[in-house]
């Protein structure tokens, strides 16, 4: 009689979760935020409700989880590091390249609709807003800071510029029209808004 290997309970436990991964992304893009519970989220992923609440208080929790597990494989697959901006001592170039990028993800179907749920949700839930901010958005305005305070001690921008507050005039009105839907969101846009914000309005 040939002994079965023990069940690997790692590696069931992984499945589940990429299941319910899959299944709250999905039921998201279908049904909305508001219509997507967490029973709708068990019973698509193939799960017990109790597995959800075992790793997780809230759907709101679980679509996060989700969604910053989707851009980490996104940029994988594009064979891009995480959260980078390049420096190639072109500070409008860099920033045009790096903001046609989050033009790409915010047109992605895979990312429009988790990315528009917890901006939405952040607003009303204030532990969710905080945890949207300090795992999603703060990382990636980090690195904006970086990038514009190496562009200041390059002479690229005036000495008394405050990296942090410089970033909102590009990223802020960006953010705006996607979640608004004031206007096209695109290359042109983006590489405007650098412009404006590198040059200002007065003639050159």
């Amino acid at each position: 009689m040939v002994d079965k290997p023990a069940p690997d309970a790692t590696r069931r436990s992984e499945k589940s979760r990429r299941a319910i991964y899959a299944a709250a992304l999905a039921l998201v893009g279908e049904v909305g935020y508001p219509r997507t519970t967490v029973e709708g989220i068990a019973a698509r992923a193939g799960v017990g409700k109790q597995t959800i609440y075992r790793w997780w208080s809230s759907k709101a929790d679980v679509l996060l989880e989700a969604f910053l597990d989707l851009s980490r494989q996104a940029a994988r697959d594009a064979g891009q590091e995480p959260y980078a901006i390049p420096d190639t001592g072109d500070l409008a170039a860099d920033l045009k390249t790096v903001l046609r990028i989050t033009v790409d993800q915010l047109l992605d179907p895979r990312f429009e609709a988790p990315s528009r749920a917890l901006a939405a949700e952040g607003l009303v839930n204030e532990q969710l807003g905080r945890e949207v901010v300090g795992t999603l958005l703060e990382p990636q305005l980090q690195l904006y800071v970086a990038r514009l305070r190496s562009a200041r001690e390059a002479g690229q921008v005036r000495h008394d510029v405050d990296p942090r507050i410089a970033l909102e005039l590009f990223v802020s009105p960006l953010a705006q029209r996607w979640l608004q839907r004031t206007g096209p969101v695109s290359y042109a846009y983006t590489d405007t808004l650098v412009e404006y914000a590198l040059h200002g309005l007065a003639p050159r």
